[in-house]
């Protein structure tokens, strides 16, 4: 009877271990005993995990480690283990068996200890304890480069263990830790159902009965590959119980041997029992194989092996601790390497020894050992036969003698690590002892009551002395550092050492004892003592016999010896001699042959940007063609009447440029036009009847080309078609000049010789160069070198270049102008005094010396000669009329004949001769009496050519026109020059009105200069330090707001890279790639960052809502679309940084071993032992993360490229189509950091709220997008503007300034597009005003068009989103606000102005007391639209709240005297009407190009009480940019504050 305490042990494991399914192992109505676990767990019932898979080792003696704790002693602390393998283990192979042991012995005891234990998995993270080889070493460096290591990494250890001294470092056992047959059955539940066949109570076998299916990847079957041929993959491997049992065909023997009695045994049993299912069946055939196989081992090897016989069984000790040691490790697969040979026989029944073919003629006796680590599909081992050959093979052979001798197939030609082939398995088992901390030699014996020998010759007196001496000299002579595995070898001849001896018996016999499952321990219910006696008699020879049906005769009893009189005795002792050669050792090239393909990927994700802008440049050609389409409609027809009337041809211009296709009419005026393919006019010639014509025509080359030389003028070479075609022209142009009186004069000559005689347009720029140089420098009085420099040849040319006589074109061009204006036609008239169609230097100089340096009466008076057109002395009204016209030439005509009459005749009426009919010269003048000094400054603005002569002599003209009033000192003028009296405005305490006209006393010069006494002078670094603080103060928000979000970003970085680099859990990543994961970590965190809070700047509701609260003290809202493209441009260069640190990271993956990928991404590979990591392709194009990165570049490289300024304003529907690949982004990146390769997802943690956040205020647009809107009225305005005035929706509340998004289905399209609303708050209605600049704005334009035929219009409805705020709409938030408008950009303004003017009339109380708004357009035609918008301010500002200024910017520069001449005219049309001459507004009207930095500057002094000013912009960017510096430059001042709101189209 049980005591009552194990009772209730075996009860408790009962419940624990039982019942199991049927496909488990336990059914308990049909199996009357306990079946063991697969596992190893609960054989002990008080101690659970004794002897389980994955319990850690039991040390015999302490653990010796460097630092006591987990540091492997290494060099130099112990010798380097290659030359201690060299020193000890290296001899000659070939000395039989002391006991003549048999070879089927020695891989029978490699079976069992598969079956006890395993320790080579490696650990993680990984630590290496690598083997350098010394320079020279015969195998590993022949080429004695002394670099070679071949790597060691430790093995797995237990994670609870290496913590302290009282706690070191234990290795952990991947199997059962019992003799339970798990190199059968496996050691786990799930590994053994994949053996089983579940039919029969078999295991599963292949194609042949014999054979186990091949491995399979769900199996954890070790897949080395062949180090002698590379070869790797599961095929030719076999599904074991043992995870390395395919490691040679020897031991692969004895696993098919017992895979083939355990189905022999379930066969039996099936017959003997019917009725049992496969569970049954299977589970007694488990038990019996399993008993037999612990017999075996236990009471027949073993005592072979040891030559002792355990003591007698008594019965099972549950308090005994079974647990496999590392000092047993150690022993006896160290011991059992000394017995192996170099080769093993194959035999048959009949003791026929099988010969196998080598290299050469000859054969070889017996298998290589070194040439069959790993072999698949060995031919010699193909069929059951074979196998049975092979097991009768070693039960003849005797193997080698057990002594300190390893042969070199182990010690050089072991089974490699990593990279390398081959590597020493003497110097490896030190190593792994090393890595166990297994004690000395001496620490050992003393340990386990031995007594260590006193000095090393005392060690075995059989070894060679010379030996002793090596290994004696390697440890410096000190005994107690030889390690436990050398001395156990040291100490062994013939049996195991006492040492070795001691420590296998005690293993196996607590293996025993301890053991509650042993087929000897009647107390488990497993066997009857009937069976157990039967048991005990079975022997290998049985199991050998019954498996093959080998006749008994041909096997001795006891296989694991051979002795004198057993049958088939093997032909001799082997030898390395007569053997294969072993295959040398290869290093494998992770990377080789993925170079190409590597640098190829790169290359197609960096092409990206590239495809993506080949793609938009194609879209942008495509929108550009249907925009020019759309414009050009109804001018074909002309264009191709006008082709039809000229000559095609191709004009050559010079020797190193491109021919290029013209058109030349021959017209009857004996003029010939040169037109491009455009029907643009190039060049006008005027052929002259007294002109010599010279015609040569090429006489090579196809005699297509001819050269046409004009006198005075460079040269025309066509070249054409063939040469019917020229002769066709030829005789049209002497068709032209027949009436001529010297006629056509033709010639004839080379092509080449033509090419180089003619004077092209090149040459001819040349030569006017040196014209107008030399003409300045002599009217100007200056240095040649001032007037530039000239050619070495310079003599010749000069004398050409004053010989030189400028057409009319020509003289038209350096004016700047074109030649048929009236002006030039005039001007040309009076400077070419002989009448002959050119101007001569002379002539030309004549005219410029009035202009340079002729008083203002000389200057009116060649204005008065210039317009007497017919000489008589007088200047008529017509005259007069005459030269207004040709003033406003400049302006495009923009006074009709009725306004230029009525400005004559004020004029005429202001001066006092509203009676007189003609004019003399004084009368002229004295007409312009009040403009002398504008007069004084006129001047001729000539281009002065490619040496920009023209800048050198051309005078600043910024102080012809002021703004407001400007402080003598501050002037940008010379001192000498005074500002006429009608340009300085009156001054007012308050802010007096500002109107040109109205003369006044100018302000006196001590007030500005006391003001400017309050500056002090500082130093440069006092200036700068200034400059920057205003810099400061000026943006303080902004750099506030990005310092915070880059502090985040940044801090975000540093916290991963920290992480992943100092304090993340040891994982080997950071190992692996340290700088490729620190940079591919830290970046990921900051775009996820980035790529979240991007869309809280496209809140465009929130943003106009939180612009009204008090965070908009803090927060520029109005810089959001600023911000969210500086977010992007930052989120897109970590990506790029991201993307190179996981291209390192692919590329160092993609060259390590598998067994260290397997610690980086556990949960990704199953280290298997084919040590290939995957490719670089798997990682980009295999895996979730790869793929989806690729993605993410793509699609951003599409969204980048096509959101650029460039491409947004050519094709915004493809900007606004891939923009919304948004929602793809985030798709992808979701998915992307879901895989969790290396960290668990955390986008969310920063995507969640923002994008919470983003979902309501688009639920808000959407609210809104759904509504029709009616166009109440559509209007086509001119300069491409298209007005609509559409419904107000009942909630529809803004604020002068906002600006909406609309729709308009009726287009094709759903694309919602940005525009201001002109109207203004009080308005019943909302109104925009449109410009066509694009194909959706151009074809918004044609469906809005009035309908033909007087019916009435129904207009397509619109869909409205908005309003939106914008930096605009604070206006009123200033005392003092200036409003530039620019082009279309003025649309804002326009419903501010109409707001002002309303709130104003309706006396509310508002903070800004002034406006000044700025007005810039090219002709004041192109916006007439606001002209009646400010005529209407202008009529309702009573209390003078706004100051327009209007520039136009045709009229800038083209030619002083014309433009001071309208000026003067503008003038006296304010002074007079009170309005201007061109707008007809009140506000002023300038010429050219507005100076901000004079205008900012000059209201500081007119509002000298206002400490902040608001500067708002809008139009292209060049002018936002130009107002943008003008405020910094003002505000590096310490005087009033500008703050700059702008906003560009």
């Amino acid at each position: 009877m049980l005591p009552t305490s194990l009772k209730t042990l075996v009860l408790l494991g009962a419940l624990l271990t039982g019942p199991l399914g049927p496909a488990g192992g336990q059914d308990a109505p049909s199996l009357p005993w306990e079946v063991q676990r697969y596992d190893g767990w609960f054989n002990n019932l008080k101690y659970h995990q004794r002897g389980a898979a994955g319990s850690q080792l039991r040390r015999l003696v302490p653990a010796n480690y460097a630092d006591g704790v987990y540091q492997a002693l290494q060099e130099p602390l112990l010798p380097n283990a290659r030359l201690l393998s060299d020193a000890v283990s290296k001899g000659k192979a070939g000395l039989p068996s002391a006991h003549n042991r048999t070879v089927l012995g020695l891989f029978f005891g490699y079976h069992v200890l598969s079956d006890l234990v395993s320790v080579e998995t490696p650990g993680c993270p990984a630590e290496f304890l690598n083997i350098y080889i010394p320079r020279g070493d015969p195998v590993f460096d022949p080429d004695k480069r002394g670099n070679v290591v071949l790597p060691f990494q430790r093995s797995r250890w237990d994670r609870s263990t290496g913590q302290s001294p009282s706690n070191p470092r234990d290795l952990t056992n991947q199997v059962t830790g019992w003799l339970d047959g798990s190199a059968i059955y496996g050691s786990s539940h799930s590994w053994s159902d994949t053996l089983r066949s579940f039919s029969g109570g078999q295991l599963a076998s292949g194609p042949d009965p014999a054979f186990p299916r091949n491995s399979q990847n769900s199996l954890l079957m070790w897949m080395a590959p062949d180090p002698a041929t590379g070869q790797g993959g599961p095929q030719g491997l076999y599904a074991f119980g043992a995870q390395r049992g395919n490691r040679e065909p020897f031991l692969q023997a004895l696993g098919l041997l017992w895979f083939r009695y355990h189905n022999l045994c379930a066969k039996r049993l099936a017959q003997e029992h019917p009725h049992w299912g496969d569970e049954e069946l299977f589970q007694h055939a488990r038990k019996r194989v399993i008993a037999t196989y612990q017999n075996i081992a236990l009471y027949q090897w073993l005592p072979s092996f040891l030559q002792k016989t355990p003591p007698e069984y008594s019965g099972y000790r549950p308090f005994m601790d079974p647990s496999i040691s590392p000092e047993f490790v150690a022993a006896s697969e160290q011991f059992l390497s000394t017995m192996v040979p170099p080769g093993v026989y194959m035999r048959n029944s009949s003791c026929h020894f099988r010969e196998f073919p080598k290299e050469g003629s000859s054969s070889s006796p017996a298998l290589r050992v070194c040439n069959n680590y790993w072999i698949r599909e060995n031919p010699s081992l193909k069929t059951a036969q074979d196998v049975d050959q092979l097991l009768l093979g070693m039960a003849s052979q005797i193997s080698e003698l057990e002594d300190r001798i390893v042969i070199e197939d182990l010690r050089d030609y072991w089974p490699g690590p990593d990279r390398y082939s081959r590597t020493d398995y003497v110097a490896s088992s030190i190593q792994s002892g090393r890595d166990m901390g297994l004690p000395s030699y001496s620490q050992a014996l003393q340990a386990l009551g031995l007594e260590p020998p006193k000095n090393w010759s005392a060690l075995n007196p059989k070894v060679d002395p010379q030996v002793l001496e090596a290994t004696a000299a390697l440890y410096n002579q000190d005994l107690s550092r030889l390690e436990l595995f050398l001395g156990g070898l040291l100490e062994s001849h013939g049996d195991p050492g006492p040492l070795f001896s001691n420590i296998i018996l005690d293993q196996f016999v607590r293996l025993r004892d301890g053991d509650r499952y042993w087929f000897e321990n009647t107390r488990n219910g497993l066997f009857s003592k009937e069976e157990i006696a039967e048991i005990r008699n079975t022997t290998l020879r049985d199991v050998l016999v019954a498996v093959s049906n080998v006749d008994p005769s041909a096997l001795q009893p006891n296989v694991f010896f051979w002795q004198e009189g057993a049958p088939c005795p093997q032909p001799q002792q082997l030898t390395t001699e007569g053997l294969p050669q072993c295959v040398p050792v290869t290093v494998i090239d992770y990377f080789e042959g993925s170079g190409a393909g590597y640098g190829v990927t790169l290359l197609a994700v960096c092409c990206f940007p590239v495809v993506s802008l080949i793609i938009a440049w194609v879209v942008a050609r495509f929108r550009n063609r249907e925009r020019k389409m759309l414009l050009k409609k109804g001018k074909e027809s002309l264009k191709k009447q006008t082709a039809s009337d000229g000559v095609p041809a191709m004009e050559w211009p010079g020797p190193k440029e491109s021919s290029y296709p013209v058109t030349v009419q021959l017209l009857p005026d004996r003029s010939l036009k040169v037109l491009d393919k455009r029907l643009t006019v190039l060049r006008t010639i005027q052929l002259q009847p007294t002109q010599q014509v010279n015609l040569i025509l090429s006489s090579s080359h196809g005699r297509r080309t001819l050269l046409l030389k004009i006198p005075k003028e460079y040269d025309l070479v066509l070249m054409f078609n063939s040469e019917e075609d020229r002769d066709a022209f030829v005789q049209l142009l002497q068709d032209l000049c027949v009436c001529s009186t010297p006629g056509l004069r033709i010639a004839e000559m080379d092509e080449k010789e033509l090419l180089r005689k003619a004077v092209t347009k090149q040459q001819r720029a040349g030569i006017l160069e040196i014209f107008f140089r030399q003409l300045f420098a002599q009217v100007l009085d200056i240095n040649q070198a001032d007037a530039g420099t000239l050619p070495l040849d310079s003599s010749q040319q000069v004398r050409e270049a004053l010989t030189c006589e400028l057409s009319r074109a020509e003289f038209a061009d350096s004016l700047g102008l074109k030649p048929q204006d009236m002006f030039v036609e005039s001007m040309f008239s009076l400077a070419d005094k002989d009448g002959n169609g050119y101007i001569s230097f002379r002539e030309f100089l004549d005219i410029l010396v009035v202009f340079m340096k002729g008083s203002p009466q000389d200057k009116s008076r060649l204005m008065f000669t210039m317009y007497d057109l017919d000489g008589n002395g007088f200047l008529s009204k017509e005259e007069f009329f005459t030269m207004m016209r040709s003033f406003i030439e400049i302006s495009n005509n923009c006074l009709s004949k009725d306004q230029l009459a009525e400005v004559v005749e004020s004029m005429f009426r202001e001066s006092g001769f509203q009676d007189k009919e003609e004019l003399t010269w004084e009368d002229f003048h004295f007409m312009l009496r009040d403009h002398d000094s504008d007069l004084r400054f006129t001047q001729l603005c000539v281009k002065g050519g490619a040496g920009g002569t023209g800048d050198i002599f051309k005078q600043s003209n910024a102080c012809r026109v002021s703004f407001l009033t400007r402080t003598p000192g501050n002037s940008s003028c010379p001192p000498e020059m005074v500002l006429p009296d009608t340009e300085i405005p009156e001054l007012r305490s308050a802010g007096l009105k500002k109107r040109f006209g109205k003369r006044v006393m100018a302000p006196s010069p001590r007030l500005y200069t006391e003001a400017l006494q309050e500056k002090m002078q500082r130093g440069f670094l006092a200036q700068k330090l200034k400059q920057f603080k205003r810099f400061v103060e000026n943006y303080r928000r902004h750099i506030v707001c990005v310092t915070i979000f880059s502090a985040i970003c940044a801090g975000l970085f540093a916290d991963r890279a920290y992480y992943y680099g100092f304090a993340s859990p040891p994982t080997d990543i950071e190992e692996t790639t340290y700088v490729g994961i620190i940079l591919s970590r830290g970046t990921a965190a900051s775009i996820s960052f980035m790529f979240s809070y991007i869309l809280l700047t496209m809140c465009r509701n929130l943003i106009t809502f939180l612009r009204e609260t008090f965070l908009n003290r803090y927060i520029p809202f109005d810089a959001a679309v600023d911000f969210h493209r500086w977010i992007a441009m930052a989120a897109v260069v970590l990506a790029v940084v991201h993307s190179l640190g996981h291209a390192v990271n692919v590329y160092i993956f993609s060259v390590s071993p598998l067994s260290l990928m397997t610690c980086v991404f556990p949960s990704v590979f199953v280290n298997d032992g084919s040590k290939l990591p995957p490719k670089y392709y798997w990682w980009f194009f295999e895996t979730v993360p790869g793929m989806t990165g690729v993605l993410l570049l793509l699609v951003l490289a599409i969204m980048y490229v096509f959101a650029s300024h460039h491409f947004r304003r050519h094709s915004f529907r493809g900007f606004w189509l891939t923009h919304h690949l948004y929602v793809v982004l985030y798709a992808l990146i979701i998915i992307h950091g879901s895989y969790a390769l290396i960290q668990l997802p955390s986008f969310h943690i920063y995507f969640l709220v923002p994008a919470i956040i983003y979902v309501g205020d688009k639920l808000v647009s959407l609210s809104r997008k759904k509504v029709e809107i009616s166009v109440v009225k559509a209007e086509l305005l001119p300069s491409g503007v298209t007005y609509l005035q559409f419904q107000r929706p009942k909630t529809f509340e803004y604020k002068s300034g906002q600006w909406v998004r609309i729709a308009c289905l009726s287009l094709g399209t759903n694309e919602y597009h940005p525009f201001t609303l002109t109207s203004a708050p009080h308005e019943d209605t909302l109104s925009l005003h449109i410009r066509a600049v694009g194909p959706w704005t151009t074809r918004l334009r044609e469906i809005y068009s009035p309908p033909v035929g007087g019916t009435s219009a129904r207009y397509p409805k619109l869909y409205l989103d908005g309003p939106f705020g914008e930096g605009h709409q604070e206006w009123h938030k200033f005392e003092v606000s200036v409003l530039v408008g620019g082009g279309i950009g003025v649309t804002p303004f326009a419903s501010i102005l109409k707001d002002l003017v309303f709130k104003s009339s309706m006396g509310a109380q508002m903070l800004c007391k002034k406006i000044y708004f700025i007005w810039v357009t090219r002709t004041q035609r192109q916006f007439e639209w606001l002209a009646d918008i400010i005529r209407e301010v202008e009529e309702n500002d009573s209390r003078d709240l706004v100051s327009v200024h209007i520039y136009i910017t045709q009229l800038a520069e083209k030619f002083d005297l014309r433009t001071t001449m309208l000026y003067i005219c503008e003038r006296h049309f304010q002074k007079v009407l009170n309005r201007s001459l061109f707008t007809g507004l009140r506000s002023v009207t300038h010429f050219g190009r507005p100076p901000f930095e004079l205008f900012l500057d000059s209201l500081q002094e007119v509002h000298p009480q206002v400490h902040k000013i608001g500067v708002f912009s809008c139009g292209p960017p060049g002018m936002t940019k130009n107002v943008e510096k003008a405020c910094q430059l003002i505000n590096r001042q310490d005087r009033a504050h500008f703050v700059h709101h702008y906003e560009n189209f």
